[in-house]
């Protein structure tokens, strides 16, 4: 049988969830994704787990993923956050600005797609 001693469970520290905007969590996955940025260092940094930096650069990813899925061949690509967007289209991955001309972007696509 097996017996729970209450004082044992009382006297646990009790820690708050920190809740971050999702415009923090933008602006720190745009570092992230930055060419040579370190992400242990980024959550260091700002005083977080790297697993969890990981999570949210995941997330924005699967969202953008999910945005390019879901939208006309004539859609306008939705950037993951801040001034990066990343596109993977099987084994190539594209990078573009948030200012690239929409049109520029669609024929770099379709190049990738048919080589």
């Amino acid at each position: 049988m097996i017996e729970a001693v209450a004082e044992r469970l009382e006297g646990a520290p009790r820690q708050l969830r920190r809740r971050w905007s999702d415009e923090f969590k933008a602006q720190v996955v745009t570092e992230a994704l930055e060419p040579g940025a370190s992400v242990s260092a980024i959550a260091h940094r700002i005083g977080i787990h790297p697993s969890q930096l990981f999570a949210w650069r995941r997330d924005a990813r699967a969202e953008q993923d999910y945005r390019l899925r879901h939208s006309s061949c004539e859609g306008v690509v939705a950037p993951v956050a801040g001034s990066v967007i990343e596109i993977a289209i099987g084994k190539v991955v594209v990078r573009a600005g948030v200012d690239v001309d929409e049109a520029h972007l669609q024929r770099v696509i379709r190049a990738v797609r048919s080589a």
